[in-house]
């Protein structure tokens, strides 16, 4: 019994350093969608705009590229496209510079989900590979996040789907329904406790005039500011920060003292898709054909009734 308590003992430490690891091992790159996960039961407010927007605060574009319709119980794919520039840099919370990278929420209609691994098709987990798309919560699998991944390899990001089949899901019918996509590049500047990041324009804190920038032994730079009392203050700038600013120069509170280092931002758009009753496009079919085959019908009559005229008109 005691070797079985020590070693449960020990398990027990081992996890603890494991969870505390992981956790503070990311926090340099607020990137990751388990903070919003964490803070938001729904991604979406109530005025449309997507949680990923309350840290990354700079608005870029991105795409969206799905069916207008699909049968039910299928697999298709939305394909959600992030642009950025090739040679853009991004900041790390230790003031590296690195590529940037990626990651995106997908509010789907209730009733369609992440398709399952066996109904997948091998082109599209071929685009997929090292990509990882979960479900948002357990009880939300019609939301789906996905990141951060790298964005120098994933500037396009596929999501596989299963549409529902009102046959046997009772909450869905066969409508047009509302697709809601957001995504990201690059790091945000809000941490989710409301701090900002090292990924943000840094302003002055005091006015006067600069006496002296130096540079710290961890990166950090220096500046010493004496005030209109002859007051000598200080103030630290972070490590991968750009001055903009140098020794003599009057400066006023709150102006930048850096350049911008955010290259990123987030985007989101929507789009509509068509839940398509096949009996509706067996009858469109019918239809069609029907109307073909009476419009040949009349063309042959009147033919023939053109050749009676003509014969007619002989005697």
């Amino acid at each position: 019994m005691k070797i079985l308590k020590k070693i449960m003992e020990i398990l027990l430490i081992s996890f603890m350093f494991i969870y505390i690891s992981f956790t503070f091992s990311y926090k340099d790159s607020q990137a990751y969608p388990i903070y919003a996960q964490q803070a938001y039961a729904n991604p979406r407010a109530a005025n449309g705009r997507l949680a990923c927007a309350n840290c990354h605060l700079a608005e870029k574009p991105i795409q969206i590229e799905s069916p207008k319709a699909i049968l039910p119980n299928k697999v298709f794919e939305a394909a959600v496209k992030i642009p950025y520039p090739k040679e853009a840099k991004q900041i790390l919370g230790n003031g590296q510079l690195s590529g940037l990278n990626v990651g995106a929420v997908v509010i789907l209609p209730e009733g369609f989900k992440l398709a399952p691994s066996n109904l997948i098709s091998k082109e599209i987990q071929e685009k997929n590979k090292g990509v990882y798309i979960s479900p948002y919560s357990s009880n939300q699998d019609n939301i789906l996040v996905v990141g951060p991944i790298s964005g120098d390899l994933h500037k396009e990001i596929n999501f596989p789907i299963l549409s529902p089949d009102p046959a046997t899901n009772k909450k869905v019918n066969f409508l047009k329904y509302p697709i809601y996509i957001g995504a990201n590049r690059g790091r945000g500047q809000i941490y989710p406790t409301g701090e900002k990041s090292n990924n943000n324009i840094v302003t002055s804190s005091f006015e006067g005039a600069i006496t002296e920038i130096q540079a710290l032994d961890k990166g950090d730079t220096l500046i010493t500011i004496v005030n209109s009392n002859g007051q000598e203050l200080k103030q630290t700038i972070p490590k991968g920060l750009s001055l903009i600013v140098s020794k003599k120069d009057n400066i006023k509170l709150d102006q930048p003292l850096t350049k911008d280092p955010n290259v990123g931002g987030f985007g989101q758009t929507d789009i509509e898709i068509v839940l398509q009753d096949p009996n509706r496009v067996i009858g469109f079919i019918v239809f069609a054909f029907s109307v073909l085959f009476t419009q040949i019908v009349f063309v042959i009559k009147k033919k023939q009734f053109e050749k009676v005229q003509a014969a007619e008109l002989k005697f």
